[in-house]
């Protein structure tokens, strides 16, 4: 790998509006203060972000690249151009770690084609953090990310889900828009066997952090209002 190639830093976000020197380390902080090149999700937030951690860099010196469904692949293949003159970019999350369930893998994977080297920084991953608190197996583990919208189709993903974790002994994770947990919810204390675990973590990292494990049957007295907060949902079958 060639030292004069700049390097592809991986920067964590917030999960959500806290101070960002709460939950990130401070190699962030350094890492924003030495690069101007970054790419991104939402350049607005992005600037935002910078400019709370360090509000003395010069924002006009900033050069972002957008990177989201609308990108092109004409346009992502150029993204990482200036690491082969020798300058670093930044790739930031729109929120937690980039490349965990985020459009970020698919320049990550053109860094390694290029032979650029990827830096990955610590910082807040809502999946690890809700397995880490849900108490189920973290030693065989799945990301499903977003089940199907149709609700016969979630249900029956969800047997499927819940099947593999009870014949593997296997955590299963999933997320869901936050406007539909509750209907989530719902599918789950309908569609699971009474007594498959269920661990709902919401709002992460903030003050109105909630994580709960409970049977699918005991969900179904649930209080907790879920309702447009960011949510992870992890099942097993014992």
């Amino acid at each position: 790998m060639s030292d004069t190639k700049g390097k592809l830093y991986l920067i964590p976000t917030r999960l959500g509006d806290n101070p960002p020197l709460e939950v990130l380390p401070i190699s962030i902080k350094k890492i924003l203060e030495e690069i101007d090149f970054y790419i991104v999700e939402n350049e607005k937030t992005a600037r935002r972000f910078i400019k709370r951690i360090s509000p003395s860099k010069s924002q006009p010196s900033l050069k972002l690249q957008v990177l989201n469904k609308y990108t092109t692949e004409a346009e992502r293949n150029t993204y990482l151009n200036p690491c082969l003159e020798g300058v670093s970019i930044g790739l930031l999350s729109e929120a937690g770690c980039p490349a965990i369930a985020d459009p970020g893998a698919d320049i990550v994977g053109l860094a390694h084609q290029m032979d650029i080297k990827v830096v990955p920084l610590v910082g807040p991953s809502s999946i690890l953090l809700a397995l880490m608190g849900s108490g189920m197996n973290g030693q065989s583990f799945t990301f499903n990310g977003y089940l199907p919208i149709d609700k016969s189709e979630r249900k029956a993903k969800l047997k499927t889900l819940e099947r593999l974790s009870s014949e593997h002994n296997q955590s299963q994770i999933f997320i869901e828009t936050p406007y539909r947990n509750m209907k989530m919810l719902e599918d789950l204390t309908s569609t699971l066997h009474p007594n498959t675990r269920v661990c709902v973590a919401c709002d992460l990292t903030l003050p109105t952090e909630f994580i709960k494990t409970k049977t699918a049957n005991d969900w179904k007295h649930n209080k907790e209002d879920l309702h447009k907060r960011p949510a992870i949902f992890i099942i097993q079958k014992d």
